[in-house]
C-alpha cells in the first residue's frame, strides 16, 4: 500500500516539472509525512494540465458516507478497473499525485516494523497514477483522490509487497488524456516501476507519527 507520502517541492517547481500553468490561487505548503485525510496538490487535465487540492482517500460521488474515503487511500491495479468504487473514476478522471518520496514499514516481528524512506536517484519529483472523484451531498462538497498500486519492484520487495504505481515521465499524457475512456487503453500503465532509477534507506521512527512534520522524517539513521 501506500499510506505516507512527501511533497517538499513547491508549486512553481512543481508546474515546470509537471508541465502545468501555476495559479496563484493553489496554495499548499511542502510536507514530509503527507497522511490520509490531508489536503495535496493534485495534477488533472481538462483543456490544459491544471493543478487542485484534493484531499487524500477518495470518495465515490454516490456515497452516502465521507468517511469512506479512509477505505479508499488506495486502489488495487488488478482490480481496479471492476471496483464499483474505482472503474468510472478509471474511465473518466486519472490524475497525478505529485511526490519528492514515500514510506513503507518493514516487518521485523509481530510487534516491530521499521520504516524506510522511498526517492529517486536524481530526487526529482514523479508523479504516481491516481483517480479524483467529486462529492456532493447534504451541502458539503468535496473533492478526493486514491493513489493506484501494484506489485513491488525488485527494491521494495524485501521491505513491502505493495507499491505505488509509479508513471513514466512520457506516459503521463496519455495517462491524464481525458479524452481517453477506454479503461484498457490505459491499464498497461499500472505495473511496477524499475528499480534501477530508485533508492530506499532507513529512517528512524519519528515518522511513525502522524503528527510529526518536517525535514527530519526521511534523515537517514
Amino acid at each position: 500500500m501506500c499510506g505516507r507520502f512527501v511533497l517538499k517541492d513547491n508549486i512553481k517547481t512543481l508546474s515546470k516539472n509537471f508541465d502545468f500553468d501555476q495559479d496563484d490561487d493553489v496554495l499548499f505548503e511542502p510536507k514530509y509525512n503527507i497522511t490520509p485525510g490531508q489536503n495535496a496538490p493534485i495534477i488533472i487535465k481538462e483543456e490544459t494540465r491544471k493543478c487542485a487540492i484534493m484531499r487524500w482517500g477518495l470518495v465515490p460521488s454516490w456515497s452516502n458516507d465521507p468517511l469512506i474515503g479512509f477505505q479508499m487511500i488506495n486502489a488495487r491495479s488488478e482490480t481496479v478497473a471492476q471496483k464499483p468504487s474505482f472503474k468510472n473514476s478509471l474511465r473518466k478522471r486519472r490524475c497525478i499525485v505529485p511526490s519528492n518520496g514515500f514510506y513503507e514499514w518493514k516487518k521485523l516481528d509481530n510487534k516491530t516494523k521499521t520504516p524506510y524512506y522511498i526517492k529517486m536517484k536524481n530526487n526529482k519529483p514523479f508523479g504516481f497514477a491516481g483517480l479524483w472523484d467529486t462529492w456532493n451531498k447534504d451541502g458539503a462538497n468535496l473533492t478526493t483522490f486514491t493513489i493506484i498500486t501494484t506489485s513491488p519492484n525488485e527494491l521494495i520487495k524485501p521491505i513491502h509487497d505493495r507499491m505505488p504505481v509509479i508513471l513514466k515521465k512520457e506516459d503521463e499524457d496519455l495517462w491524464l488524456n481525458p479524452d481517453i475512456q477506454n479503461s484498457d487503453v490505459v491499464l498497461h500503465l499500472l505495473k511496477p516501476f524499475s528499480s534501477d532509477d530508485m533508492e530506499t534507506y532507513e529512517i528512524s521512527t519519528y515518522v511513525n507519527n502522524p503528527r510529526n512534520e518536517g525535514e527530519k522524517c526521511i534523515v537517514p539513521v
